[in-house]
């Protein structure tokens, strides 16, 4: 049984970023272990992630999640063990949570899922098996509507979210799956080790030439992590009645003014295009079958997952400003182990 100290280290929000975020907007803080109340856990947290979404949580906007708040802890996806049980949780167990940013976190028993270290390690549940994940199955199946035969494109095709939709997309029939990314690195990636069928490193010329070539044929479907430039050429590109699911706009989560771009939405009417935002939360009901069918595929060797591991809660908010950079391969997670 682990001891259960009187403080842990957490990470707050100091100050709204104006554009990218800098270092001194975070602060780590001593703080004392709360006590869990009647329905709450106490966890230790083992590993935390870090996402792009955090970044608009930073700004003091009306959203679909409240805004981080001033000199209190910050949230995010983390997994931890256990210290102190209620209602079915025991303590030992392992459960994903929401209060990640720091070492130890109460949490309501109900909103914490236990998780199996023995049928995938622990961090994958913050990555290929949890949030980033199933909005990959989700944007890719149910919001994009796939089917057999389909081309697809995804944009920040190396990252957690765009590496696996890639891979669905051929293991569910895909005829030609492009990606893009950011270094030649990531390319190769996405070609030697997720199957991509073409791939393109987007700072070596305009997407819209680099999509042509990759693309001949146009595209059905195109998965938007990037926004801006990326999807005003999948626009171009797509076919009539294609489909477009819009995950992210991480090209302008820093930018001080909006984006010129896409400046052919008229293709809109013509092409009859949809183009529909998604929110993971939404896709819950598809959990169980998302952890039975890309769970058993993990088994099988058939989808394959990167991790970029950034070691101590002290390194947190750096993993973080680095995952805005594009410094990760795969999911961006923090231990908090030594």
């Amino acid at each position: 049984m682990s001891v259960i100290p009187a403080t842990g280290r957490e990470w707050h929000l100091v100050a709204r970023p104006d554009g990218w975020p800098k270092p001194e907007a975070f602060a780590l803080r001593e703080a004392p272990v709360a006590e869990p109340g009647p329905g709450q856990v106490l966890v230790r947290n083992l590993y935390m992630s870090v996402d792009p979404y955090m970044r608009g949580r930073m700004n003091d906007v009306k959203s679909y999640v409240p805004p981080f708040q001033l000199d209190q802890p910050m949230e995010g996806g983390a997994v931890g063990e256990v210290l102190a049980n209620a209602d079915g949780i025991a303590a030992g167990d392992h459960v994903l949570h929401f209060g990640g940013w720091r070492e130890y976190a109460v949490v309501d028993a109900k909103s914490a899922v236990k998780v199996d270290p023995e049928l995938a390690p622990l961090p994958a549940y913050l990555g290929v098996l949890g949030m980033p994940g199933l909005t990959a199955y989700a944007g890719l199946l149910e919001v994009a509507s796939f089917k057999e035969g389909d081309a697809v494109f995804v944009s920040g095709a190396a990252g957690a979210v765009g590496s696996e939709v890639g891979q669905i997309a051929k293991l569910k029939g895909a005829s030609r799956v492009i990606g893009s990314a950011g270094t030649d690195e990531k390319v190769q990636l996405l070609l030697d080790e997720y199957g991509f069928d073409a791939a393109f490193n987007y700072k070596k010329g305009p997407v819209a030439e680099q999509l042509k070539e990759a693309a001949p044929d146009g595209i059905d479907v195109y998965f938007d992590n990037v926004g801006g430039e990326h999807l005003e050429a999948a626009i171009g590109r797509l076919k009539v009645h294609g489909r477009v699911t819009v995950c992210g706009m991480i090209s302008q989560y820093n930018a001080p003014e909006p984006p010129a771009a896409p400046r052919n939405l008229a293709l809109v009417i013509g092409k009859r295009l949809r183009i529909q935002g998604m929110l993971v939360q939404d896709h819950q009901a598809l959990q169980p079958q998302f952890f039975e069918e890309v769970g058993g595929w993990i088994r099988e060797g058939k989808l394959r997952y990167r991790e970029t591991v950034v070691k101590g809660v002290e390194n947190a908010a750096d993993a973080f400003l680095g995952m805005l950079r594009g410094d990760n391969i795969g999911k961006m997670i923090v231990s908090f182990e030594d």
